[in-house]
């Protein structure tokens, strides 16, 4: 019998604010962070998952996810490789934790970062990466995965089952084009709203040139410097590139609107966050208001409820859901299904160090068997900190490359981790 023996946590930040890389309206100078978590093993291999965050506050993340070792150390690996579903629902279910929730932020995060690392390690016992180790599940296994809770007046077990084997006699195909094509991404890499016009079209012009037909920019701190600022990417890249926008929460529903109106005449792709992730009635108001342009959320989507709000309100045309901020895959799982039931397209959130590496395997999932489609569809890309990934992301002309190696991902190079490990790595050590 294999055990997991320790659960390890990591508070690793990279100082991406010195550059003002990932820079946008409502978080001017983040540090890209992991809280970063290891399942360890009697005989191999380990796990490895984490949760997002920006910098300060990373260190309270690390203690949520110290707090749910009692409840994995101890659990025998092949039982827990064998349930992922029940693994996730024992976590979820700890009452006293719950309570800090209930499945919303810190402690919901930290249930999905273990999840995660739960997940890399069954895929790496499998010699599979996770998005073939999820689609080579039956229908019967992928809905076990779900927690059923609160979903079922918009989607039953058995409306899933109906969706999945509807999907199932072209996996093969899929899986085949998948390896040959790669699948469809976007660059937020040219867009940081800490960048000067000129870096903002030197990166936009070379987006274009490495493949890319959409990329992103922030926007929503000054109206006038937004106008500007499309003008020149606009201007750099030319009419036939989609451009989508980003606000990041930053607006009020009005304030959405009225923004939104002077922006138009550079037809964006969508706009992502334009108001409060919990503000489903006033997304529809947006979506209203402003159409066609498209509505986009999901980067801060707290769980798979106000996913299935969103989608009944009709409140989105793209669903941006996010490898970390939920619980897990097995959320993930749910919000992929919920999205097919209502036919909107998934765009994975991706704008953050190690989310490329995770979120990939969802829409590969998603695209073998799932919704069985890639119109519409496309990952956020952005060129950074790849480097310190044991298996980083793969990308060629626009389009990521399906992953090869077993496992999420996840797992950042001990080197990495040791000289980014706060505060006393030496990246850090360095400047006090």
């Amino acid at each position: 019998m294999s055990v997991i023996v320790s659960l390890t946590v990591e508070d690793v930040r990279f100082p991406t604010s010195r550059e003002l890389d990932g820079s946008d309206a409502m978080n001017p100078d983040p540090d890209y962070s992991a809280a970063y978590v290891t399942l360890r093993t009697d005989d191999g291999p380990d796990g490895h998952g984490f949760a997002f965050t920006i910098g300060r506050g990373n260190e309270v993340q690390c203690a949520a996810i110290r707090l749910l070792a009692g409840s994995v150390v101890g659990r025998d690996v092949e039982e827990v490789c064998a349930d992922l579903g029940g693994f996730s629902r024992s976590l979820l279910a700890d009452s006293q934790l719950r309570w800090l929730g209930p499945e919303k932020g810190v402690m919901h995060m930290a249930i999905g970062a273990v999840v995660n690392a739960a997940w890399d390690l069954a895929a790496k016992r499998a010699g599979l990466p996770v998005w073939r180790f999820l689609s080579r599940m039956t229908p019967e296994e992928i809905v076990g995965l779900v927690d059923w809770r609160y979903l079922t007046d918009a989607l039953t077990p058995d409306e899933a089952l109906d969706l999945l084997r509807a999907a199932e006699p072209g996996r093969a195909e899929r899986a085949a084009a998948l390896e040959d094509e790669g699948y469809p991404a976007y660059t937020t890499s040219p867009g940081w709203l800490g960048y000067d016009d000129v870096k903002l079209a030197r990166l936009a012009c070379e987006a274009v040139a490495d493949g890319f037909d959409l990329i992103k920019l922030k926007v929503g701190a000054d109206v006038e410097e937004d106008v500007r600022r499309l003008a020149v990417a606009r201007e750099a890249v030319g009419p036939d590139v989609r451009i989508a926008i980003d606000a990041n929460q930053r607006w009020s529903v009005p304030e959405a609107i009225g923004w939104l109106e002077r922006l138009a005449q550079f037809d964006p792709w969508f706009i992502e966050e334009p108001t409060s992730p919990d503000d489903v009635l006033g997304h529809a108001a947006i979506r209203r208001a402003v159409a066609p342009m498209r509505v986009a959320t999901g980067e801060h989507v707290q769980n798979r409820v106000v996913f299935k709000q969103l989608l009944q309100a009709g409140a989105i045309d793209v669903l941006q859901l996010d490898a970390t901020r939920v619980a897990g895959i097995n959320e993930n799982v749910a919000i992929l299904l919920l999205a097919a039931k209502f036919g909107v397209p998934v765009c994975p959130h991706a704008g953050g160090v190690g989310l490329c590496e995770l979120v990939q395997h969802l829409s590969m999932f998603d695209f073998v068997a799932v919704s069985g489609s890639m119109r519409d569809r496309t990952i956020e890309y952005v060129d950074h900190l790849h480097e310190h990934f044991a298996a980083p992301v793969r990308s060629r002309r626009g389009r990521y490359l399906p992953p090869k190696e077993p496992g999420s991902g996840a797992e950042i190079l001990e080197t990495s981790r040791h000289r980014f490990r706060y505060p006393d790595g030496a990246a850090w050590s360095a400047e006090s």
